[in-house]
Protein backbone atom coordinates (compact mmCIF):
# COMPACT_ATOMS: atom_id res chain seq x y z
CA UNK A 1 0.00 0.00 0.00
CA UNK A 2 1.14 3.50 -0.84
CA UNK A 3 -0.55 6.54 0.69
CA UNK A 4 -0.29 10.19 -0.35
CA UNK A 5 -1.70 12.93 1.86
CA UNK A 6 -3.08 15.52 -0.57
CA UNK A 7 -4.08 18.07 2.04
CA UNK A 8 -6.56 18.24 4.92
CA UNK A 9 -8.76 15.09 4.81
CA UNK A 10 -7.80 13.96 1.30
CA UNK A 11 -5.81 10.74 0.85
CA UNK A 12 -4.75 8.90 -2.28
CA UNK A 13 -4.42 5.17 -1.56
CA UNK A 14 -2.67 2.94 -4.10
CA UNK A 15 -3.13 -0.73 -3.25
CA UNK A 16 -3.23 -3.98 -5.26
CA UNK A 17 -3.40 -2.15 -8.61
CA UNK A 18 -6.31 0.01 -7.43
CA UNK A 19 -6.05 3.78 -6.98
CA UNK A 20 -8.53 5.24 -4.49
CA UNK A 21 -9.03 8.93 -3.77
CA UNK A 22 -10.82 9.81 -0.52
CA UNK A 23 -12.45 13.19 0.23
CA UNK A 24 -11.28 15.58 -2.53
CA UNK A 25 -12.09 18.87 -0.82
CA UNK A 26 -11.25 22.55 -1.18
CA UNK A 27 -7.98 22.24 0.78
CA UNK A 28 -6.81 19.32 -1.38
CA UNK A 29 -4.26 19.08 -4.18
CA UNK A 30 -6.36 17.57 -6.96
CA UNK A 31 -4.60 18.67 -10.12
CA UNK A 32 -3.15 16.07 -12.53
CA UNK A 33 -4.75 13.10 -10.76
CA UNK A 34 -5.41 10.34 -13.28
CA UNK A 35 -5.80 6.58 -13.32
CA UNK A 36 -8.19 6.58 -10.38
CA UNK A 37 -10.17 3.41 -9.71
CA UNK A 38 -12.54 5.02 -7.21
CA UNK A 39 -13.38 8.41 -5.73
CA UNK A 40 -14.90 8.17 -2.25
CA UNK A 41 -16.69 11.05 -0.51
CA UNK A 42 -17.57 10.62 3.16
CA UNK A 43 -19.88 13.65 3.30
CA UNK A 44 -20.92 16.79 1.49
CA UNK A 45 -19.00 19.55 3.31
CA UNK A 46 -16.75 21.43 0.87
CA UNK A 47 -13.55 20.54 2.73
CA UNK A 48 -14.37 16.94 1.71
CA UNK A 49 -16.02 17.55 -1.68
CA UNK A 50 -14.93 20.56 -3.73
CA UNK A 51 -17.91 21.47 -5.94
CA UNK A 52 -15.75 23.68 -8.13
CA UNK A 53 -13.18 21.03 -9.09
CA UNK A 54 -14.91 17.66 -8.86
CA UNK A 55 -16.29 17.87 -12.42
CA UNK A 56 -12.80 18.24 -13.87
CA UNK A 57 -11.45 15.54 -11.57
CA UNK A 58 -14.06 13.03 -12.68
CA UNK A 59 -13.73 14.03 -16.33
CA UNK A 60 -10.02 13.22 -16.09
CA UNK A 61 -10.92 9.84 -14.58
CA UNK A 62 -13.83 8.56 -16.70
CA UNK A 63 -13.49 4.97 -15.49
CA UNK A 64 -13.39 5.75 -11.78
CA UNK A 65 -16.28 4.57 -9.64
CA UNK A 66 -17.81 7.38 -7.58
CA UNK A 67 -18.94 6.37 -4.10
CA UNK A 68 -20.71 8.91 -1.89
CA UNK A 69 -22.51 8.90 1.44
CA UNK A 70 -26.33 8.99 1.16
CA UNK A 71 -27.01 12.69 1.84
CA UNK A 72 -24.13 13.65 -0.44
CA UNK A 73 -25.61 11.54 -3.23
CA UNK A 74 -28.81 13.56 -2.98
CA UNK A 75 -26.91 16.87 -2.87
CA UNK A 76 -25.24 16.18 -6.24
CA UNK A 77 -28.39 14.91 -7.98
CA UNK A 78 -28.24 17.77 -10.49
CA UNK A 79 -24.52 17.48 -11.21
CA UNK A 80 -23.32 16.36 -14.61
CA UNK A 81 -21.71 13.29 -13.08
CA UNK A 82 -24.77 12.27 -11.02
CA UNK A 83 -25.39 9.15 -13.10
CA UNK A 84 -21.97 7.82 -12.06
CA UNK A 85 -22.60 8.10 -8.32
CA UNK A 86 -23.07 4.99 -6.19
CA UNK A 87 -24.16 5.12 -2.57
CA UNK A 88 -21.64 4.28 0.13
CA UNK A 89 -23.58 2.56 2.91
CA UNK A 90 -22.73 1.55 6.44
CA UNK A 91 -21.46 -2.04 6.70
CA UNK A 92 -21.90 -2.74 2.97
CA UNK A 93 -18.71 -3.92 1.19
CA UNK A 94 -17.91 -2.68 -2.31
CA UNK A 95 -15.41 -4.77 -4.29
CA UNK A 96 -13.09 -3.01 -6.71
CA UNK A 97 -11.61 -4.52 -9.85
CA UNK A 98 -11.38 -8.28 -9.50
CA UNK A 99 -12.46 -8.07 -5.87
CA UNK A 100 -8.96 -8.07 -4.40
CA UNK A 101 -9.66 -4.64 -2.87
CA UNK A 102 -12.79 -4.02 -0.84
CA UNK A 103 -14.24 -0.75 0.45
CA UNK A 104 -16.69 -0.86 3.34
CA UNK A 105 -18.78 2.04 4.61
CA UNK A 106 -18.76 2.85 8.33
CA UNK A 107 -21.37 4.95 10.12
CA UNK A 108 -24.17 7.25 9.00
CA UNK A 109 -23.99 10.60 10.84
CA UNK A 110 -21.59 13.53 10.98
CA UNK A 111 -20.26 14.55 14.38
CA UNK A 112 -22.34 17.19 16.16
CA UNK A 113 -20.89 20.66 15.47
CA UNK A 114 -23.22 22.72 17.68
CA UNK A 115 -26.99 23.02 18.21
CA UNK A 116 -27.42 25.65 15.48
CA UNK A 117 -25.98 23.52 12.66
CA UNK A 118 -28.16 20.61 11.50
CA UNK A 119 -26.38 17.27 11.45
CA UNK A 120 -25.80 15.70 8.06
CA UNK A 121 -24.83 12.24 6.94
CA UNK A 122 -21.28 10.91 7.15
CA UNK A 123 -20.02 7.48 6.16
CA UNK A 124 -16.38 6.64 6.67
CA UNK A 125 -14.56 3.99 4.67
CA UNK A 126 -12.38 0.98 5.41
CA UNK A 127 -9.92 -0.08 2.69
CA UNK A 128 -8.99 -3.78 2.72
CA UNK A 129 -6.79 -5.86 0.42
CA UNK A 130 -5.26 -9.27 1.06
CA UNK A 131 -1.77 -9.00 2.49
CA UNK A 132 -2.00 -5.21 2.91
CA UNK A 133 -2.63 -2.98 5.95
CA UNK A 134 -6.30 -2.27 6.71
CA UNK A 135 -6.94 1.48 6.64
CA UNK A 136 -9.91 3.35 8.13
CA UNK A 137 -10.80 6.92 7.14
CA UNK A 138 -13.70 8.10 9.33
CA UNK A 139 -14.60 11.32 7.54
CA UNK A 140 -16.06 13.64 10.19
CA UNK A 141 -17.18 11.24 12.90
CA UNK A 142 -15.49 9.45 15.77
CA UNK A 143 -18.22 6.97 16.68
CA UNK A 144 -17.85 4.48 13.83
CA UNK A 145 -17.15 0.79 14.37
CA UNK A 146 -14.69 -0.31 11.67
CA UNK A 147 -13.51 -3.51 13.35
CA UNK A 148 -9.81 -4.31 13.56
CA UNK A 149 -7.64 -1.92 11.57
CA UNK A 150 -3.92 -1.40 11.14
CA UNK A 151 -3.92 2.26 10.12
CA UNK A 152 -6.37 4.71 11.67
CA UNK A 153 -6.82 8.12 10.06
CA UNK A 154 -7.43 10.62 12.85
CA UNK A 155 -9.01 14.06 12.40
CA UNK A 156 -6.59 16.41 14.16
CA UNK A 157 -8.63 19.60 14.36
CA UNK A 158 -12.22 20.52 13.45
CA UNK A 159 -15.04 22.83 14.54
CA UNK A 160 -16.77 19.73 15.89
CA UNK A 161 -13.81 18.17 17.72
CA UNK A 162 -11.27 18.52 20.48
CA UNK A 163 -8.04 16.70 21.09
CA UNK A 164 -9.42 14.73 24.06
CA UNK A 165 -12.03 13.21 21.73
CA UNK A 166 -9.39 12.34 19.13
CA UNK A 167 -7.31 10.60 21.79
CA UNK A 168 -10.36 8.66 23.05
CA UNK A 169 -11.12 7.65 19.45
CA UNK A 170 -7.61 6.26 18.97
CA UNK A 171 -7.74 4.37 22.26
CA UNK A 172 -11.13 2.88 21.42
CA UNK A 173 -10.23 1.70 17.91
CA UNK A 174 -6.67 0.72 18.95
CA UNK A 175 -5.03 0.40 15.51
CA UNK A 176 -2.42 -2.33 15.43
CA UNK A 177 0.17 -0.26 13.60
CA UNK A 178 -0.20 3.53 13.51
CA UNK A 179 -2.38 6.61 13.32
CA UNK A 180 -2.37 8.85 10.26
CA UNK A 181 -3.15 12.53 11.01
CA UNK A 182 -5.77 14.07 8.70
CA UNK A 183 -8.24 16.98 8.81
CA UNK A 184 -5.48 19.45 9.63
CA UNK A 185 -6.00 22.19 7.04
CA UNK A 186 -7.11 24.79 9.60
CA UNK A 187 -3.88 24.63 11.62
CA UNK A 188 -0.48 26.27 11.24
CA UNK A 189 2.58 24.05 11.68
CA UNK A 190 3.13 24.88 15.36
CA UNK A 191 -0.48 24.28 16.34
CA UNK A 192 -0.67 21.11 14.30
CA UNK A 193 2.48 19.79 15.92
CA UNK A 194 0.96 20.25 19.37
CA UNK A 195 -2.20 18.32 18.43
CA UNK A 196 -0.30 15.50 16.75
CA UNK A 197 2.06 15.17 19.72
CA UNK A 198 -0.88 14.84 22.13
CA UNK A 199 -2.48 12.16 19.95
CA UNK A 200 0.76 10.22 19.64
CA UNK A 201 1.70 10.47 23.31
CA UNK A 202 -1.69 9.59 24.76
CA UNK A 203 -3.47 7.54 22.06
CA UNK A 204 -2.43 4.35 23.86
CA UNK A 205 -0.65 3.39 27.04
CA UNK A 206 2.95 4.21 26.27
CA UNK A 207 1.93 6.12 23.13
CA UNK A 208 1.02 5.15 19.59
CA UNK A 209 3.06 5.37 16.40
CA UNK A 210 2.23 8.42 14.29
CA UNK A 211 2.60 8.01 10.54
CA UNK A 212 2.70 11.68 9.59
CA UNK A 213 2.28 11.96 5.82
CA UNK A 214 1.74 15.71 5.48
CA UNK A 215 4.13 16.90 2.79
CA UNK A 216 5.79 13.48 2.58
CA UNK A 217 4.59 12.56 -0.90
CA UNK A 218 3.70 8.99 -1.84
CA UNK A 219 4.70 6.76 1.10
CA UNK A 220 4.79 2.97 1.15
CA UNK A 221 3.38 1.48 4.33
Amino acid sequence: MRITHLGHACLLVDVADERILIDPGVFSELEDLTGLTAVVVTHQHPDHLDPERVDALLAANPDARVLMEADTTESVADAGYADRVEMLRDAEPVPLGDGTVELTGVGERHADIHPYVPRIGNTGVVVRAAGEPVLYHPGDALDGEPGEVDLLCVPVSAPWGKVAEAIAFVRRIAPSRAVVPIHDGLLNEQGRGMYVTHIGDFGAEGGVEVLDLRGAGPTSV
